[in-house]
């Protein structure tokens, strides 16, 4: 404070030699100011004054500079905003209320000095500069041209855009005056390093623009537009809104700035990107002076309806005439009751209007008539009536900001109050210094009249409130300022918005407005950004293969578990349908009655060779062998059956040492009579004695042996690694295949490779005993019977491998149906045929070749 306190008499002299001084000299009034100053537009005495700034018009005029004198002043121009004018008239209400009071300045009179800005920068500092050194143009100061450290005015309230208000906070900081603004609500100005005595009852951009994101989000908008006024409030603004929007996942199409000062091209090319603009959605962060030439040039050629976002300007009726806006959306500070304001504002009569000239610039304006009787102009004749008026002067339905220049206006008296009061009276004659009223405003701690808390964090801000405004139309067709909800800052992410009413969207509709670069992705398909546009601009990808997403624009798909599988739309993971051979299966119910059909004809064949079993045919082909045969033929019909079926722990063992041990015991009854034949042939040469050891006993214990062989293979297979069900999820994707897994493949193809191997020997001994001169060769069936076997698991081999599903196990049912049809049929046919259809040929003679015979 110190540091700061030194500058003033510097600052004061560059004021004064800078911005109009003339000269200093030895006598009394040695300086006097070159330029009139700027007067207040309103003002009264009191023991200690008030400084007020507020917008009260939007434009200012230099005049023609001839170069050859001073530059003419800065006037304000253009016309008047009635909403601020009852700002202003609203501080005066405040301090004419508090020197009624006794509990609050007892004793103390309270004047004012209110200025208007006319939104621009010069004004306002102009104004700072006067709030310092006050009115009187001449300084009694025999020694130096610089004032004392005490300033005009202890505390500032104001002024109402952000950028005037920045320039006036440096202004007014270096002397140490605190500036109470009702409106600004810059972010920037929360930085006590470069705006150490600002305070506002404003809350802060930087809440407005979270509480503006999180509201789009909520909403559902995640492609917007947004623009904004060229200047401090519009610029801080929409960075704070962008950096919180972005947090959000909210994606902006376009950002674009101006102001009203700007050349018309530059407003133009604004609107126009906000028609060629998809989004449907557009966020102002515009100064409520600007957004009428906005709304103004986008009227000429209309662009699709817009759901537009608001910020300052939501909550000024000067703008309810533009239908445009209808629906618009945004936050303003909640709405109050000042208890006897309106009839202060009403109070008003041609008489007092025309003793100040902003008050008859306003009577003129509302009644279009003249007070000063200016020529063409009709004149007022007094039968005006103020309160017919409907306009933001007169209105306090809406009273927002109103009620903020109330708390301001009383924190700066409750800052007074406890630098220049005791428990029972106040002094008058204290020399106040605004560092006092600087240090003091940070303590204030109150209630105003109408039940309003007041207070203000290390930043010099309020807590953030925020009522959700929407502009419907009323039964008249005109709009109005509708409160549909609440914000509160305070409360946890989530639970800030609370709603109260319907809100009327775009043009009054009652279905929200939707905004999106592109289309949701529905379930099943995932977002794909698009290269070089934001991450809202996205196509929507189908789910790859086993993937799935279930939410609405999912990024990312989703393997399925391996058990699961994606349904047609891909959203959901269903369980795999589960795949095997079943009885109910129409190939299931063909291999069965195949099966059971071989296993019928086996029985068949045995039941006829066992009522023939005494005939030569029967006889001569070893009875014994043919019986054990059929009943192992019969066995491997019936084992097909277990291959049938949901695989299981037992069936899986079953299936594999069934069929391996009935193959082998098959194929040794073929080899035993393959061999028998053969060393017949050779025990009918002179001096053999080959047969004595390939008798009944020897012919058993063959059979007994090369089947033994595989038992025991098929018991170690079981012992060391066993067949067991298997869910197979490789080599079919979107089903399980319930398999038999084959445990150990060397038992697998051991025991494959074993009836391979006894086959082969039985083909290769048939084939050499194929042409022995008898007239009914067995040899020759079994050839035949073995070449077809050998072809059939020849084959089996690559079909079983490259069979799908359970496709694999109908291969090797079919294989084994096959084998056993090749072998009954080659082998027991041609017997039964003879024996049903030519029992004459059912001989001995006949087989022994002694009758001709036909061919068969």
């Amino acid at each position: 404070m110190q540091i700061t306190s030194s500058l003033v008499p510097f600052v004061s002299v560059l004021w004064m030699t800078v911005f109009s001084p003339v000269g200093c000299k030895a006598n009394p009034i040695s300086c006097r100011m070159l330029a009139e100053p700027q007067m207040p537009v309103f003002s009264m005495n009191g023991d200690f004054i008030i400084g007020g700034i507020f917008t009260i018009h939007y434009f200012t005029n230099a005049g023609q500079n001839t170069y050859t004198k001073l530059p003419p002043q800065l006037q304000c121009t253009g016309s008047m905003d009635f909403r601020q004018l009852h700002f202003a008239r609203a501080m005066e209400f405040a301090i004419r209320e508090i020197n009624n009071r006794t509990d609050l300045l007892p004793g103390i009179t309270l004047g004012y000095q209110i200025y208007d800005s006319c939104s621009d920068v010069q004004m306002a500092i102009k104004a700072g500069f006067q709030f310092e050194n006050g009115l009187d143009p001449a300084f009694n100061e025999t020694s130096s041209c610089y004032k004392s450290v005490a300033a005009a005015v202890p505390a500032v309230v104001g002024d109402s855009a952000s950028t005037p208000s920045i320039s006036l906070a440096r202004t007014l900081g270096v002397f140490g005056i605190p500036q109470v603004s009702y409106y600004a609500t810059c972010a920037c100005l929360s930085d006590k390093r470069e705006f150490p005595t600002f305070f506002r009852t404003v809350p802060s951009d930087e809440h407005q623009a979270a509480a503006l994101a999180r509201m789009v989000k909520y909403l559902g908008w995640i492609w917007i537009g947004a623009v904004r006024s060229d200047t401090d409030y519009g610029n801080y603004g929409m960075a704070t809104f962008l950096k919180a929007a972005q947090e959000e996942g909210i994606c902006v199409e376009y950002s674009e700035a101006y102001f009203r000062t700007q050349p018309r091209s530059k407003l133009e090319k604004v609107a126009n990107v906000i028609r060629r603009s998809t989004a449907r959605v557009i966020v102002a962060f515009v100064q409520a002076g600007d957004m009428p030439l906005l709304l103004d040039e986008l009227a000429r050629e209309p662009p699709p309806p817009l759901q537009w976002i608001g910020t300052s300007w939501i909550i000024n009726a000067n703008l309810l005439r533009y239908n445009i806006c209808a629906g618009a959306l945004g936050f303003g500070v909640p709405r109050s009751v000042i208890p006897g304001l309106r009839e202060f504002l009403l109070d008003l009569s041609p008489a007092q209007a025309s003793k100040s000239s902003i008050l008859t610039e306003f009577w003129e304006s509302s009644f279009s008539c003249s007070l000063k009787g200016r020529t063409g102009v009709r004149q007022c004749d007094g039968s005006e009536d103020i309160r017919a008026l409907q306009n933001p002067y007169t209105d306090t339905s809406q009273l927002r900001n109103t009620n903020l220049v109330y708390e301001a206006t009383y924190a700066i008296a409750h800052a007074l109050h406890g630098v220049i009061c005791n428990e029972t009276e106040c002094a008058k004659t204290i020399k106040v210094s605004p560092w006092q009223i600087f240090n003091q405003l940070k303590r204030v701690n109150f209630t105003t009249n109408n039940g309003y808390q007041v207070n203000f964090d290390s930043n010099g801000d309020p807590a953030a409130a925020f009522e959700l405004i929407n502009w419907q139309f009323k039964k008249d067709g005109a709009l109005d300022i509708v409160t549909v909800g609440y914000f509160d800052s305070s409360k946890p992410r989530g639970q800030e918005f609370r709603m109260s009413s319907a809100i009327s969207w775009v043009g009054g509709q009652t279905e929200m407005t939707v905004s999106v670069c592109s289309e949701s992705c529905p379930p099943g398909t995932r977002k794909a950004v698009q290269k070089g546009r934001p991450v809202c601009c996205y196509d929507c990808i189908p789910c790859a293969e086993g993937e799935i997403s279930n939410k609405t624009d999912s990024v990312d798909c989703v393997h399925c578990p391996p058990e699961f599988w994606p349904n047609i739309k891909q959203d959901i993971c269903l369980p795999k349908p589960v795949e095997f051979l079943s009885w109910d299966d129409t190939l299931g119910i063909t291999l069965t009655v195949f099966s059971i059909t071989g296993a019928f004809m086996s029985v068949c064949v045995t039941a006829v060779f066992y009522k023939h079993r005494t005939s030569p045919i029967v006889r001569a082909n070893n009875s014994e062998l043919s019986f054990l045969l059929l009943f192992s033929l019969t066995l491997c019909f019936l084992c097909s059956l277990t291959f049938i079926g949901q695989p299981s722990e037992w069936s899986c063992m079953l299936r594999h040492t069934v069929f391996g041990i009935t193959f082998v015991l098959c194929i040794s009854c073929v080899l035993g009579k393959t061999i028998v034949v053969l060393m017949a042939f050779r025990a009918t040469l002179p001096g053999s004695n080959v047969m004595k050891w390939f008798g009944p006993p020897q012919q058993r214990l063959s059979v007994l042996a090369f089947t033994l062989i595989q038992v025991i293979i098929c018991v170690l297979w079981l012992k060391i690694s066993p067949p067991f069900p298997l869910k197979n999820l490789r080599h079919h994707k979107e089903r399980i295949i319930l398999e038999c897994g084959l445990g150990s493949a060397i038992g697998f193809w051991a025991v494959l490779g074993y009836i391979g191997f006894l086959a082969l020997l039985c083909f290769i001994f048939a084939f050499l005993a194929r042409k022995l001169p008898d007239n009914f060769n067995e040899a020759k069936f079994i050839t035949f019977s073995m070449l077809i076997f050998c072809a059939v698991w020849i084959t089996f081999i690559p079909a079983y491998i490259s069979s799908p599903g359970k496709f694999t196990v109908a291969v090797e049912i079919f294989a084994i149906l096959a084998s056993s049809f090749g072998l009954i049929i080659c082998i027991f046919a041609p017997k039964c045929f003879i024996i049903v259809f030519r029992p004459e040929h059912n001989t001995k003679k006949h087989l022994m070749g002694k009758v001709h015979s036909k061919a068969l």
